[in-house]
């Protein structure tokens, strides 16, 4: 007899280049686990906005269309599971949480407004030790415009023309200032609300997916995959180029 699921949701609370694609893909494969992806970015890819079926804005008043909005995302989160799957960055939390209050309106907290919206949540944090790697992670996919690739090898996400990537030490500096803020931000606002989150390390994540994936299952109360039944969707981009980079970085911030 099939477990009642503990959760209605899950949310991985994440910051950029820290393996949620790779989760995601591996959580949507379980065929238990909703197919989470971000439902709630400031500009969402009008062909995605198409796919996932979000309503456009005109003819609607705004507490209609977060309905609307909220419900479509609800239905393409679930795909054809009961389970709900969101990925959400730091910086859009508070959108969202303005989007549930023209719902849901009058709701004391963050925590209330997304139980309201999601029922019950489990809050995964994936976060990825190695902040430098991160950074320069996000620096080069910004300048070459590649973002993702497949187990082969194979272009799945390019955001722009094919670009060599140059080493920028201000840019990675930067960039890894604004992921360190970010999981500060996240740390700061599960205490807040009076969370204890699942924390998946991208770390342990790429060393064993099928393991992450069991642990999250575990926690949500759906079944665990059988160990071998997922392959990951996406391939790592670090390379020789990125160690120099890091290396290289070392050096000059000492």
């Amino acid at each position: 007899m099939p477990t009642r699921a503990h959760f209605d949701s899950y949310i991985l609370c994440a910051t950029p280049r820290s393996g949620s694609t790779l989760l995601c893909n591996l959580l949507a494969g379980t065929g238990v686990a909703g197919d989470p992806d971000s439902f709630f970015m400031a500009e969402v890819d009008p062909v995605w906005a198409g796919r996932w079926g979000l309503p456009a804005r005109e003819g609607l008043s705004e507490e209609a269309h977060a309905a609307a909005y909220l419900t479509a995302a609800v239905a393409a989160g679930r795909g054809r599971t009961g389970m709900f799957g969101l990925r959400l960055m730091r910086e859009t939390l508070g959108d969202l949480s303005a989007m549930i209050d023209k719902v849901h309106p009058g709701l004391p907290s963050d925590r209330d407004r997304l139980q309201a919206a999601f029922g019950r949540v489990l809050y995964i944090h994936l976060a990825r030790g190695d902040k430098l790697a991160q950074a320069v992670s996000m620096v080069k996919a910004e300048q070459s415009g590649l973002w993702h690739v497949g187990p082969d090898g194979a272009e799945l996400e390019r955001l722009s023309s094919p670009r060599e990537p140059e080493y920028d030490f201000g840019r990675i500096a930067a960039k890894l200032a604004g992921l360190e803020a970010q999981d500060t931000a996240w740390l700061a606002w599960f205490a807040q609300q009076g969370i204890i989150p699942l924390t998946v390390r991208y770390e342990d994540l790429s060393a064993d997916p099928a393991r992450s994936v069991a642990q999250i299952c575990d926690a949500l109360g759906v079944q665990t995959p059988s160990p071998g039944s997922l392959t990951p969707g996406v391939a790592k981009l670090a390379d020789a180029v990125s160690l120099d980079w890091m290396a290289r970085f070392r050096a000059e911030a000492r």
